[in-house]
């Protein structure tokens, strides 16, 4: 008996230790993995990237756990955020900063202690992170800008543009800002005001744009939104004068931008499916867990990227881009509110 149970005690050290049938290894068993994202001015974080991240880090790793926290607008905040996660235990930080330039001191921190960091959506130019993904916010600016003013020489109009940037300290926002300037600047339209909006908050948009439209009235032909939230604000500051709304751009393809849309309120914005960065996130942060060093497929401010591609979204192809979206669905669109709009233009 004593020879038996030696045997099986032998055997027993010789097995390596179970681990999770979609784990590979390489000290990702049990791994915690950090999740930080901006704001709840935007609902996609909450609705979209989050849970998204989360399900394919469990499809990678089933005993991984995803340390969610949102800073709301709070670049303190999301420093006390990223400081607990390290104090956990980390293995890998993901973070779509508040303030691009504040996050430096995230990545330091956590480079110091041998933690990577993957910069998400917004990068992080001053000290670059280990990796950053995103759609190209570059051509999202060029895109929408593009779109506008193909738009309005079809239309035949006059006058000039108004510019309603993102947050100022998001240095994606400056990246959708150069896009945008790309395709204006010598698109033959006047470029008569510029604002950046601090913190991407719809209402200092619209008190911006409601201050232009007393300044240039008509002569505004038309505006280009950073983002869907910053055109509702500027759809609203037309709406709320009791003037005609010029064509406006978005980007996000939220929920309301899309019924916007539909009822030829906003001109466009841009599809960027968040389940391709999330994933894509989520995967590159699994192989750093790993103790891999996962390629960039180009290069941008110093850092391995990944850079997407987006989809300009107007009225000629919402109804299309709506049935192929895992997103957002014509039932989110169409409500009763808006379901006039949508059979008339063929969304359903």
């Amino acid at each position: 008996m004593r020879r038996l149970a030696v045997l099986v005690t032998a055997l027993a050290l010789a097995v390596p230790a179970c681990s999770s049938p979609n784990d590979s290894g390489g000290g990702a068993q049990g791994a915690k993995i950090a999740f930080l994202m901006p704001d709840i001015a935007s609902t996609r974080y909450e609705l979209y990237d989050s849970p998204l991240f989360k399900a394919k880090m469990k499809q990678l790793c089933a005993d991984c756990e995803v340390i969610y926290q949102n800073a709301n607008a709070d670049a303190s905040r999301q420093q006390q955020q990223a400081n607990s996660a390290l104090a956990q235990g980390v293995k890998a930080i993901v973070i779509d900063p508040v303030d691009s330039a504040a996050a430096a001191g995230i990545v330091n921190t956590a480079r110091s202690q041998g933690v990577p960091v993957i910069a998400y959506d917004r990068p992080i130019p001053a000290t670059p992170a280990d990796y950053y993904i995103s759609f190209d916010n570059e051509k999202i600016g060029q895109s929408i800008g593009q779109s506008l003013v193909d738009r309005l020489r079809k239309s035949g109009a006059t006058g000039g543009l108004l510019q309603v940037n993102g947050s100022p300290t998001d240095a994606a926002a400056g990246l959708i800002k150069k896009g945008i300037h790309t395709a204006i600047d010598s698109s033959g339209f006047p470029l008569l005001a510029e604002f950046d909006t601090p913190d991407w908050a719809p209402a200092k948009a619209q008190d911006w744009v409601s201050g232009q439209i007393t300044r240039f009235g008509t002569q505004i032909a038309g505006v280009v939104a950073a983002n869907d939230g910053t055109g509702g604000g500027a759809i609203a500051a037309f709406k709320a004068a009791g003037v005609t709304v010029p064509p406006i751009t978005g980007n996000d393809f939220e929920v309301a931008a899309a019924q916007r849309i539909v009822a030829g309120d906003q001109y466009n914005t841009i599809s960027k499916p968040i389940k391709i960065v999330a994933e894509a996130a989520a995967e590159v942060a699994y192989q750093f867990v790993k103790g891999e060093k996962p390629a960039g497929r180009t290069t941008l401010f110093d850092t391995p990227s990944q850079l997407f591609d987006p989809t300009v979204v107007t009225l000629d192809n919402i109804a299309d881009v709506l049935k192929k979206s895992e997103q957002i669905k014509p039932a989110d669109v169409c409500t009763p509110e808006y379901a006039a709009a949508c059979g008339k233009h063929g969304v359903a």
